[in-house]
């Protein structure tokens, strides 16, 4: 059942807008005798400045999702649009271009680059697309994540956590149309997973960005403005102002 939508003094400000859009969105891989359907006629809209969580149990396309998505993947078949862009069917050039303007990442790996400093790490999307790096964003990213003091560190020189701000730091740098988060807590203990929750979470909201993200914490997802459920490749329910339990039972329900 979906439930209203619970909004909190610290929600981001979502709009009419819509972020990103997958209209009958189909990903068959190749496997054996039968052909395995990742996803399976997914229909989905997220609004912009909003944050959604989705959840499911394992196999149940999650990841896939997230890449197809994100661009990372080619769907099969149907639409996908972030912004006003249908990247369905843009060349992989194009759409390589598009993804390093209008879209974050964040890993549950994190993906520094070992040589580089915090802030140059940071700057990497403006460097890749050929841009002169943005100081007064910088400084602001990077005071917003609580590492205005660290900018010149490596990461060999940071925590799980330090060096997971910085991948958020510098998933807002080109202020994309979205944000993609596959188990951005994943690799991290649940402390230090809340806190880095709270600061991925404040961002975005302070900057008005959308954010999607991957995980099977139902604590993580119980932050989210809304949940969506899949369950053997397709969109299974929507729902909003759920507790972790809820949550963690509602997963288990659809694994069965």
């Amino acid at each position: 059942m979906t439930h209203p939508s619970a909004v909190s003094a610290t929600a981001p400000l979502t709009t009419n807008r819509t972020a990103v859009s997958l209209t009958d969105v189909h990903k068959t891989y190749p496997g054996g005798a039968q052909p395995v359907h990742a996803m399976r006629g997914v229909t989905l809209a997220i609004a912009a400045g909003s944050f959604t969580a989705v959840m499911g149990p394992s196999g149940s396309g999650k990841s896939t999702l997230l890449n197809v998505a994100a661009g990372l993947d080619g769907p099969t078949s149907g639409r996908i649009v972030i912004g006003d862009t249908d990247v369905s069917h843009l060349s992989a050039d194009a759409l390589t271009q598009f993804r390093r303007r209008h879209v974050g990442f964040i890993f549950q790996s994190y993906n520094l680059l070992p040589h580089l400093t915090v802030a140059e790490n940071l700057r990497l999307p403006w460097w890749l697309d050929g841009r002169m790096a943005d100081a007064r964003r910088e400084s602001e990213l990077l005071a917003a994540v609580g590492l205005s003091d660290m900018a010149h560190r490596l990461p060999s020189e940071l925590s799980g956590g330090q060096a997971q701000r910085v991948a958020i730091a510098r998933a807002l740098a080109t202020q994309p149309a979205v944000i993609f988060a596959d188990e951005p807590t994943g690799a991290l203990d649940s402390h230090t997973g809340a806190a880095i929750l709270d600061a991925l979470r404040e961002a975005v909201t302070a900057f008005h960005q959308t954010l999607v993200m991957v995980t099977h914490d139902p604590q993580v997802a119980a932050a989210a403005d809304e949940v969506v459920f899949l369950a053997d490749g397709a969109v299974v329910d929507r729902a909003a102002g759920l507790t972790a339990p809820q949550l963690s039972q509602r997963v288990l329900e659809l694994g069965r």
